[in-house]
């Protein structure tokens, strides 16, 4: 009874961050035509109004983001022509990704750099830890196998690192540069506030799911490995 209340509470802890993110979305995407502008028109008049007239605005499909490569605030369809509350601070939050690189914010640097390591090193992580049973038979070497597992692991785990280093730049892009920076340009209404600092702590928290959802799938891994 212990353990299956344990696993429910774990579960809860790992699941909820992510469905109470998606639920804050979702009730803010309604009504659809709140304001007169879109997502990607707030995101135009506040890159603007600091001075990023070289920013782009573009639709993406995977997912709302700023590529500070292309130097680009890239929203998903409903963020990027919606008129909602949730698509004008979405777009606002990724604007504030927009001045961090301007303002050459360290932790924006990072993150960038950390991204583009993590995403190669986890395949790697998945691979090794696919082979790790195989490695500990052929070579009847039971510690092989045993480094291989762990070796997966770390690397695996390397997505769980970046998701928490990159919190300080999420709640500084939602609360340091784009609730500031809405209320300074009166983009919303007043009453629409709260909700909005609502949302962008929201957004902030989409990492927060994903650095949970990555130590989820190093349980799996693990009690796969186990059987």
């Amino acid at each position: 009874m212990h353990i299956v209340l344990l696993i429910i509470v774990v579960l809860a802890l790992i699941i909820g961050p992510g469905i109470w993110v998606n639920a804050v979305m979702a009730r803010y995407h309604l009504p659809k035509n709140r304001y007169e502008f879109t997502g990607a028109q707030s995101a135009r008049q506040l890159l603007d109004s600091v001075g990023l007239n070289e920013i782009s605005i573009e639709s993406t499909e995977k997912g709302d983001h700023y590529d500070p490569i292309a130097k680009s605030v890239r929203l998903s369809p409903n963020n990027h022509s919606g008129r909602s509350l949730t698509a004008i601070a979405v777009a606002a939050h990724e604007v504030g990704h927009a001045i961090q690189d301007a303002q050459g914010f360290k932790p924006l640097k990072w993150r960038t750099h950390l991204v583009r390591w993590v995403q190669p090193v986890e395949k790697v992580g998945a691979a090794m830890l696919m082979m790790a049973p195989f490695s500990a038979a052929l070579t009847r070497v039971p510690m092989i196998g045993l480094f291989t597992f762990l070796g997966g692991i770390l690397t695996l785990g390397s997505a769980v690192i970046v998701h928490a280093l990159t919190l300080p730049t999420e709640f500084d892009a939602s609360f340091g540069q784009a609730l500031p920076l809405m209320a300074k340009r009166r983009m919303i209404r007043a009453d629409d506030m709260g909700r909005a600092r609502r949302l962008l702590f929201a957004a902030a928290l989409t990492y927060v799911s994903g650095a949970l959802q990555s130590l989820l799938n190093i349980a799996r891994w693990w009690a796969i490995l186990r059987r």
